[in-house]
Formats: C-alpha cells, sequence, structure tokens
C-alpha cells in the first residue's frame, strides 16, 4: 500500500482530563479540519456526563465523529471501531490533508494507526461461561485464570480490567495457545502518515484537574445519569470509573461522600495507568498540555 504524503493523521493523545479535547479543537481549527473520538467511553450516546463527553459548544465548533454513536446495549469493540475509523478517514482525507485522532484508550489509538491482530471471535457460549465465573467470585478468579494459562499477558495486562482477562481467557481457550503468542502486534500498512503528539502536567496540577473535574460531573447531575442507567450496571460499558463508584453508593454500600472521593482516586489511578500506557510508545512527541506553539511547530514540519 502506498502512503499519501499529504495525508497526515495527527494523534494528539494523553490520561484523562489532561486538556486533550481543548487542544485538539485549536489544531483542527487551525488547519479547517475534523476530529475523530477514540475514547472508547465516550462512544456511548447514554454515557455523557460520567465519560467528559465535549460540550455542546466544542462539538459544534469542529466536527467530532466517533461520538456518542452506539449504545451501551451494541456489540462494539476495538475490531469494530478499527473498521469504522478507517473508513471514515477514507472519506475524510479526499477533502482534508490533515485528520485529529484524539483519545485516550491506547488501544484504540494503535488499532487506526497499526491495526490489532487478527484474533478468533468470541464464541458467546465460553463468554457467558466466564460472565457467570466473574459475577461469582470476581475479578480474581480472572486474574488468577489469565496468571496460570498466560503469565506473560499476565504481567504486562491492566489486571482490573476484566473486559481484557475475558478476552485472554477465551482466546487461550478457543486455541489452545497463549494469547500473548498470537498478540505479534505486527504493523498493517496504512495509506496516510501518522504523528502522535502525547500531553503532559505537572502530577499534582493533573490531579487538581482531575478532582475539579469530578466536582463538574456531579455539578452537572452524574448522579441522575448513574441513577437512570443503574438497571444497566451489569453491561461491559458500565463497568467503569465513575459509573461503578456511584452505582456502589446506590447499592447503600457507601455514602456519596465517599463515592465522590473513590472517582477521585480511581480516576488519578487511571491516568497513572494511561501515562506508563504511552509512555511505552517511541512515536510520541511529549509535549506540555499548553504549548500549543511548540505543538503547531512539528505539526507544520511534517
Amino acid at each position: 500500500m502506498t502512503i499519501d504524503s499529504r495525508s497526515l493523521l495527527i494523534v494528539i493523545t494523553g490520561p484523562t482530563a489532561i486538556g486533550k479535547t481543548s487542544l485538539a479543537i485549536k489544531v483542527a481549527t487551525a488547519f479547517s479540519t475534523e476530529i475523530i473520538s477514540a475514547d472508547s467511553r465516550q462512544f456511548y450516546k447514554e454515557m455523557r456526563i460520567g465519560t467528559a463527553t465535549p460540550a455542546a459548544a466544542e462539538l459544534k465548533a469542529v466536527p467530532h465523529h466517533f461520538i456518542g454513536h452506539i449504545s451501551i446495549h451494541d456489540t462494539y469493540n476495538v475490531s469494530h471501531f478499527e473498521e469504522d475509523a478507517l473508513k471514515k478517514l477514507d472519506q475524510l482525507f479526499t477533502t482534508r490533508n490533515q485528520i485529529i485522532l484524539t483519545g485516550g484508550s491506547g488501544l484504540y489509538i494503535n488499532a487506526v494507526c497499526h491495526g490489532i491482530d487478527d484474533l478468533p471471535d468470541p464464541d458467546n457460549g465460553l463468554r457467558n461461561k466466564l460472565k457467570e465465573l466473574f459475577d461469582a467470585h470476581g475479578i480474581k478468579a480472572l486474574q488468577d485464570k489469565v496468571k496460570e494459562m498466560d503469565p506473560e499477558y499476565y504481567a504486562e495486562v491492566d489486571q482490573s480490567n476484566p473486559k481484557r482477562l475475558l478476552r485472554a481467557i477465551e482466546v487461550c481457550l478457543t486455541t489452545g495457545v497463549t494469547y500473548s503468542s498470537l498478540r505479534k502486534n505486527k504493523p498493517k500498512p496504512r495509506n496516510f502518515k501518522v504523528l502522535k503528539i502525547g500531553l503532559t502536567r505537572d502530577r499534582e496540577e493533573l490531579y487538581r484537574r482531575i478532582d475539579h473535574r469530578v466536582d463538574k460531573m456531579m455539578d452537572e447531575g452524574f448522579l441522575s445519569e448513574a441513577k437512570a442507567l443503574y438497571t444497566y450496571r451489569h453491561l461491559n460499558a458500565l463497568n467503569t470509573v465513575g459509573y461503578k463508584e456511584l452505582f456502589d453508593h446506590l447499592d447503600a454500600k457507601i455514602t456519596l461522600d465517599e463515592a465522590v472521593e473513590k472517582i477521585k482516586t480511581n480516576s488519578r489511578r487511571y491516568a497513572k495507568r494511561q501515562l506508563t500506557w504511552f509512555r511505552k510508545d517511541p512515536e510520541i512527541n511529549w509535549f506540555q498540555a499548553d504549548d500549543l506553539n511548540g505543538i503547531m511547530n512539528i505539526i507544520r514540519e511534517k
């Protein structure tokens, strides 16, 4: 596949609350282009407040794609996103030389930039059995299984993410070989260039921004949103920071104040895991989140 030297995918990434949305809008405005979201939490139309979906004014300022485009009841994964995003990029690159891809979901960004490995489709019967195991014995049961069947993957996976653990177990049981051996991570050809920009801030400043964002979400009605989704709390889409803590409050396990503090703490931990993931990528060019001039200069050099 021939790379079109005029087509540049500008990736803007970093941890939660770092300032990706505002920076992406400034860059998109400067180049009169559009934004593709790679934030897997913002795909779901029912989860607006708890996922910090861009405000109406931000969505109006620059066209965004893949925000609120599916339901929590839909089956959607990184493979579907790769296919959908590439189709959209082919369409957008016919009229634009630069497109923005932004978000904090590293796996989804990698899928667009380099592709993902072709792994067997999930077996619904096996998945249901594994979900029953998870429901009955919690995440520790999944962690133990992955550690037993694929210690290499266990050492690198986010061990607090049941979806990743479930998928690894599925592949191991379906194929008879380890998940890590099938994840070759061999890049697939793309017909566009990629420039990755990572945003960073002082850690204490980032933590203050996270705390402020949580308080703002609560003021905007996050608790009411969680109440409306409480019936569906078993769905994978809702097994995420913010909703889980508020569901515990609605189950009378913790007070609302305790839930809010847990959301802040777990959001900081999530940000730390995101940074660990992104720091392993040698393609990322790191900038202070407010260094718009530096970021614009490196884009123009491409």
